[in-house]
């Protein structure tokens, strides 16, 4: 997909992180970006730094998304590009000790769901309602409309311990994207992810710089955290090139994440 002067945009997370480096690249490539976020203060400033549009959306309400969709759409126009990188999660292990009475716990349904709800059902979610969007446009070279990128992880191949929600809902991302691109292939809509390796993100960067050299050279190489940019220059490729289609793409250093 060529990304014309004036192409419509959604990058959900956008106010930070990899979702905020994926709207700058947009915008820097002439997309009308509009970012999606729970994070209002940061996300006003980024959409004022590239010309774009923030909305406040909670990815884990049906309402919420409609309502940005809505939004996003009467300032800029029906979006091509969709770009998912929100969440929201719990983590725990499926069965541990309790420090304080000796006894053991368990990682709750309730706390199971709720990170089902912000990772696997939100990318549902964006993605499908994205996709009922792009159905109604006129298609483009090769007969596409419209290409949406879900962020997965390598926890999705290789989750550490305490990552039972985190690491199976995320293989379920990777699993709707082959189908959801077979769907979708009649519409002229494609679907791809990118599963992240360690990436040096808000979050990660509040970890003691011992913890920080430890995540540096656990990569093969290069050996360092993977930069919020390379992730934003894949998702360009996938916007790009049209031949990416039904993919999941590892983007780690080579690293194969250990036990603990």
């Amino acid at each position: 997909m060529k990304i014309d002067q004036g192409i419509a945009a959604v990058v959900t997370g956008g106010a930070s992180g990899l979702g905020r480096s994926t709207a700058e690249a947009l915008a820097a490539a002439g997309a009308k970006v509009a970012i999606f976020d729970v994070n209002e203060e940061a996300g006003r400033e980024v959409a004022a730094a590239i010309g774009g549009l923030f909305v406040r959306v909670d990815i884990t309400s049906e309402d919420s998304v409609v309502a940005g969709f809505d939004t996003a759409r009467a300032a800029h126009g029906q979006e091509r590009i969709c770009v998912h990188c929100a969440m929201v999660n719990r983590k725990g292990k499926t069965v541990g000790r309790n420090r304080e009475t000796g006894g053991f716990t368990r990682f709750s349904t309730e706390d199971y769901a709720f990170a089902a709800q912000g990772i696997l059902v939100a990318s549902y979610r964006v993605a499908s309602l994205s996709a009922l969007g792009m159905a109604s446009l006129e298609p483009m070279e090769d007969g596409e409309r419209g290409t949406i990128i879900l962020t997965a992880s390598v926890a999705a191949q290789d989750a550490q311990i305490g990552q039972v929600a985190y690491g199976s809902l995320k293989a379920g991302v990777v699993g709707l994207v082959l189908p959801m691109a077979r769907d979708l292939m009649d519409l002229g809509i494609r679907v791809n992810a990118i599963l992240p390796g360690i990436f040096d993100t808000p979050l990660l960067g509040r970890l003691p710089e011992k913890v920080l050299d430890g995540l540096n050279a656990s990569v093969p190489f290069p050996k360092r955290l993977g930069k919020p940019e390379e992730y934003a220059s894949l998702a360009m490729e996938l916007v790009r090139n049209t031949y990416f289609n039904g993919q999941a793409i590892r983007l780690d250093g080579a690293i194969r994440m250990a036990p603990r």
